[in-house]
């Protein structure tokens, strides 16, 4: 190709990528509907949107280690913590019971309806097993299953891509070799290459370690860093074992989220960013590859597939993973009816395909066509249904507010024990054991000590909680806590405003809303309490009392609306009003 060509074909794959994500967001739709069906059409009328021609023999490996880039990202969101009891059984059970069953069941029905020899079959049967965070992620974001649910399948996602990966590099290198090879053996080379992925992790994790203990490498160094680990390491892996690097790549992801020495300066939204960006350009680029020609006779077998994989091998395997646990039925449910296809499909099938047709597999052609359509029809019908089912198996989050409060004065609980009254699900977090002790007398919800922390660390997002609140007495950690929060959390993210006399060396200069307006700072709050005030609750249809403060809204349907420096919201029937009252003579003292 000549310059010109690359830098169009370039060019065009970047926009398309970024726009299509950007049409999927103001659709309210995962990313995958738009990006498919926009890569597939850009292959077929354009001639430059070629990524074989445009990189070469350099395509498959790029493709790998930026899909390893993922899973690492994926990596630092999983909280061991979080991974025990019937979760784990169920998350165990569907990587080592649902792989086998899934890829099984897929290559059965694939040999006699797409028409392909048993060793394609087998190929496309072990590529169709994986799933992946990159998908599952944004649906479960859009449908807010209850907190199980959620690491159930965030975890089942994330250990799955990287299993399915090595699992497709053993069953390819069978296929083409003409093997056949007795279960000890591949069971033999499966656990050599999980060995090498682990340690290949823990080297990478060592390496991490050392740079950030020792080195004391800053934000920006020790972002790019992780970035240049991730990739390195990875890369050796894979040319020890196909595919060992995607799980190094998690396994790194798991030490620097989990391992409590593991101070990492990292700035969480650069890879939020960047694996934002890599997606876009893999379905973009891997759905160019596929022609209208290679569908003609694929799509309605390919559909007949994906509707068997849907509907028969995920229920089952829903079922025997969850067999004998807590889970309730629902909950069983619709983990039976989430199982979209994602990246790591669309990965392997492009990397292996072409190198089968070329070793003359019988039907090997059909690989990547027919994987392009389960992907399209899994992620479209689940990304259409995965709401509505979840409804009406009852397994949503309220849509009632959860909002979290950072403070433990004397008012801060009561504003807590107000809303907990009003029918909210309040969490609070406090610094000093003292006030923790008061938030647990209250009989509120105390979140984890290191909840705050790791939050805002960039190392995990708040799950379930739809508003930060900070009320702390430090202007200046309100100020930081709110900026590095802000975008980590589903809904607001508001603080007190600092006095005007403040000395704080941030909290003044910091723009966004503030809570309650310029007066209602933390000494107004206290020396008010002192005084006698108190914050209650009361219906909004209900007179006010003379010198009260607006604070906050509860909406008859639970949601929560502050009053902020910018905005006051207007009360409706059955709404409830939270108030800071004045003290027992009535009045308050003026605000200095």
């Amino acid at each position: 190709m000549t310059t010109n060509q690359v830098l169009i074909g370039v060019g065009v794959i970047l926009v398309l990528a970024v726009g299509s994500q950007i049409l999927a967001g103001r659709l309210h739709i995962p990313a995958l509907i738009v990006l498919l069906p926009v890569g597939f059409a850009a292959g077929a009328l354009i001639d430059d949107v070629a990524p074989e021609q445009l990189l070469g023999t350099a395509f498959s490996p790029l493709v790998s280690l930026a899909v390893a880039v993922i899973l690492y990202d994926a990596g630092l969101g999983l909280d061991l913590a979080r991974l025990k009891g019937h979760t784990r059984r169920v998350v165990v059970r569907l990587i080592w019971i649902g792989v086998p069953i899934t890829g099984l069941l897929g290559t059965l029905l694939a040999a006699p309806l797409l028409g392909m020899s048993t060793r394609a079959a087998v190929m496309i049967g072990a590529i169709l097993v994986v799933s992946g965070p990159t998908v599952v992620g944004p649906l479960l974001s859009f449908v807010r299953p209850n907190d199980r649910l959620q690491h159930i399948l965030i975890w089942e996602g994330s250990l799955i891509d990287p299993v399915g990966g090595v699992l497709g590099a053993l069953v390819f290198h069978a296929v083409v070799a003409g093997s056949r090879h007795h279960f000890g053996s591949g069971m033999a080379h499966f656990l050599a290459s999980m060995a090498i992925g682990a340690v290949g992790g823990a080297v990478g994790a060592a390496l991490l370690w050392m740079l950030f203990r020792v080195l004391r490498l800053g934000e920006v160094l020790g972002t790019t860093a992780q970035l240049a680990a991730v990739i390195g390491v990875a890369a050796f892996c894979d040319v020890l074992r196909d595919d060992t690097g995607l799980i190094a790549a998690v396994v790194m992801g798991l030490a620097v989220a989990n391992l409590p020495g593991m101070d990492v300066p990292a700035r969480r939204p650069f890879f939020e960013t960047l694996v934002s960006l890599i997606l876009g350009l893999l379905f973009i680029s891997i759905s160019a590859t596929v022609t209208p020609h290679s569908l003609r006779h694929v799509w309605l077998p390919a559909l007949g597939l994906a509707a068997f994989l849907v509907l028969v091998v995920r229920p089952l395997v829903a079922v025997v993973s969850t067999l004998g646990t807590e889970l309730t039925r629902s909950e069983r449910g619709f983990i039976g009816w989430m199982a979209p296809r994602g990246i790591v499909a669309a990965a392997t099938a492009s990397t292996f395909s072409a190198d089968l047709v070329a070793q003359g597999i019988g039907g090997a052609w059909k690989i990547l066509p027919a994987t392009f359509v389960v992907i399209v029809a899994t992620v479209t019908l689940y990304g259409l249904t995965a709401s509505p089912v979840a409804r009406r198996l009852g397994v949503v989050r309220p849509s009632r507010s959860r909002p979290l409060l950072v403070g433990g004065d004397p008012w801060v609980v009561d504003l807590g024990m107000a809303l907990k009254a009003a029918g909210l699900e309040v969490l609070m977090w406090a610094g000093e054991e003292e006030q923790r002790e008061s938030i647990r007398q209250a009989g509120i919800e105390l979140a984890p000590g290191e909840l705050l922390g790791a939050a805002t660390g960039g190392a995990a997002e708040l799950e379930g909680i739809t508003a930060v609140y900070f009320l702390t007495a430090e202007d200046d950690f309100n100020a930081l806590a709110a900026v590095l929060l802000r975008g980590g959390v589903e809904g607001p993210v508001h603080r007190l405003n600092a006095p005007a006399d403040s000395h704080g060396v941030v909290a003044p200069f910091i723009g966004g809303e503030v809570l309650f307006g310029p007066d209602l700072t933390w000494p107004t709050f206290s020396r008010r309490y002192e005084d006698g005030a108190a914050v209650v609750g009361q219906p909004a249809d209900d007179a006010l009392r003379p010198g009260s403060d607006l604070l906050f809204l509860v909406r008859r349907d639970g949601r929560l609306d502050a009053v902020t420096e910018g905005s006051t919201p207007l009360p409706r029937p059955g709404d409830t009003a939270v108030l800071l009252t004045p003290g027992a003579q009535g009045t308050d003292s003026p605000p200095e």
